[in-house]
C-alpha cells in the first residue's frame, strides 16, 4: 500500500491532463489552457515524485541521499506558482501578464532557494517518509522544509480565498469549478499545516511525525481530487449544457417529425438514424428530415392559408411567434394531406407557393412543434373553407 495513495492522486489528475491535451494541441498560445496543464502536470508531479518507491528510486539513480526532497519541493512550488496563474488568468483584467509575471518570479526564488539550502545542508540518512521531521533541527536542511511549506501554504490561502470570493459572483459552472477549487485548495492547506506542526512539535522535542506521513497526505489526495475536478467543470459545463438544450430541442420537435413521418418514409427523404451519436448529432439529423420534408412539400404550402391563420392568431394571442408557429402547422397539417392526394392540383388552386419565401429556422421550428402538439386534428382540405383557420393556435 506504500505509496498507492500518491499514485492514485497522480493518476487523478493526469486523467484530467489527458482529457485537456487535444484542446492545448489545438490551441497551444492560449495562455489560460496552458495554466490548466500546468496545474494539472505538476499536482500529478508532486504526487509522483512524493510517493515512497519513487522517491527510493530517485535517490539510487542520482546517487545522492534524500535528492528526491528537493525535487519534490520544487515540482511542489512550481504547482502553487501555476495555481496562482490560473487564478489570475481566470479573472482577466488588464494586469494579467505582469500579475501572472510576478507570482511566477516570487516562486521561481523560492525554488532557488531549495536548491540552495539543500545544497548547503547535510541529509546523510534517506528519508522516505518523514524527512521533514526527522530533519527539522538539521541546519539548512529545516530552513528548506520551512520555506517549501510555508510558500505552499500562502499559495493555496491565496486560491482558496480567491477562489471563494469571485464563486459569489458569479452563477453557472464556473461558481461550481471555484467552489471546488477552492476546497480543494484548502485541502491542500491542511497537507502543510500538518507538516509545520510536525515541525514544530520536533522543535519542541516532541514526536508528531504521523501528521506528516498519515495526515498530510489525505489531505493532499483529496485536494487533489477536487482541485481537478474544480478545474475541469468550467470547461465541461458548456458542454454538457450544450448537450442538454440539444436533448431537450431533439424531444420537442418529435411531434412535427411524427406529423411528417408518413410522407419521409415513403418519399425515402430521412437518413438513417445515427446510433451511438451525441445528442447534438440526433438534433441535427432530425432537423435535417424535417427540412427535407418541408423543401418536398414547398409547392404544397398555401400562402392564403398561412396569413389567416396567422392573422387569426395573432388577434387572438398577440404573440408574433405563436402566430407564425400556428400558420405554419395548419400550412405544413394541410400540405401533408394534399400531397398524399393523387387527385390534389399543385400549386393549390388559391396558393402562392412558400409562405413569406423561406423555410422556418431552427428556433421556429421549435415553436411550429409545439404548435403542432398542440393544435386538434385538421379537418380534411376539401372541408377547409377558404376563410377559416384550422383550431389551435397554441
Amino acid at each position: 500500500m506504500s505509496g498507492l495513495v500518491n499514485y492514485v492522486s497522480c493518476g487523478v489528475l493526469w486523467a484530467g491532463l489527458l482529457v485537456k491535451a487535444p484542446d492545448l494541441l489545438r490551441h497551444r498560445r492560449d495562455p489560460y489552457l496552458r495554466s490548466i496543464c500546468a496545474v494539472l502536470g505538476l499536482a500529478g508531479l508532486c504526487f509522483f515524485l512524493g510517493a515512497p518507491p519513487t522517491v527510493g528510486a530517485v535517490n539510487r539513480i542520482g546517487g545522492v541521499p534524500n535528492l528526491a526532497a528537493p525535487l519534490t519541493y520544487a515540482a511542489i512550488t512550481g504547482y502553487c506558482a501555476a495555481s496562482q496563474v490560473l487564478i489570475v488568468r481566470w479573472r482577466g483584467g488588464p494586469r494579467v501578464h505582469r500579475t501572472a509575471r510576478r507570482w511566477m518570479l516570487a516562486y521561481a526564488g523560492v525554488v532557488l532557494g531549495i536548491a540552495v539550502t539543500f545544497a548547503l545542508g547535510d541529509a546523510p540518512v534517506e528519508r522516505r517518509t518523514d524527512l521533514d521531521t526527522y530533519y527539522a533541527t538539521t541546519p539548512f536542511i529545516a530552513e528548506m522544509i520551512v520555506l517549501y511549506l510555508v510558500a505552499h501554504l500562502a499559495a493555496v490561502t491565496v486560491t482558496t480565498v480567491s477562489s471563494l470570493r469571485w464563486a459569489r459572483r458569479v452563477r453557472g459552472g464556473l461558481r461550481a469549478g471555484l467552489v471546488l477549487l477552492g476546497t480543494g485548495s484548502l485541502c491542500g492547506a491542511g497537507y502543510s499545516l500538518a507538516k509545520l506542526i510536525a515541525v514544530g512539535a520536533r522543535w519542541a522535542g516532541e514526536d508528531w511525525s504521523a501528521l506528516g506521513t498519515a495526515v498530510s497526505p489525505a489531505a493532499a489526495g483529496l485536494g487533489a481530487l477536487l482541485t481537478v475536478v474544480g478545474v475541469l467543470v468550467p470547461l465541461v459545463a458548456p458542454r454538457v449544457a450544450e448537450a442538454r438544450r440539444a436533448r431537450r430541442t431533439y424531444a420537442r420537435l418529435e411531434p412535427l417529425e411524427r406529423a411528417l413521418d408518413d410522407l419521409l418514409t415513403r418519399r425515402t427523404l430521412r437518413l438513417p438514424r445515427p446510433r451511438l451519436a451525441s445528442p447534438t448529432t440526433r438534433l441535427v439529423w432530425r432537423q435535417t428530415s424535417v427540412h427535407n420534408a418541408l423543401s418536398h412539400l414547398d409547392a404544397y404550402f398555401d400562402a392564403g392559408l398561412y396569413e389567416r391563420t396567422r392573422s387569426r392568431a395573432l388577434a387572438a394571442t398577440g404573440d408574433e411567434d405563436r402566430a407564425e408557429a400556428a400558420a405554419w402547422a395548419a400550412v405544413i397539417g394541410a400540405a401533408v394531406r394534399a400531397e398524399a392526394d393523387p387527385g390534389h392540383r399543385v400549386p393549390p388552386p388559391d396558393g402562392a407557393g412558400r409562405p413569406l419565401g423561406r423555410v422556418p429556422g431552427p428556433a421556429a421550428l421549435v415553436r411550429i412543434a409545439d404548435a403542432v402538439a398542440g393544435t386538434a386534428p385538421l379537418p380534411e382540405p376539401a372541408a377547409v373553407p377558404s376563410g377559416t383557420a384550422p383550431a389551435g393556435t397554441a
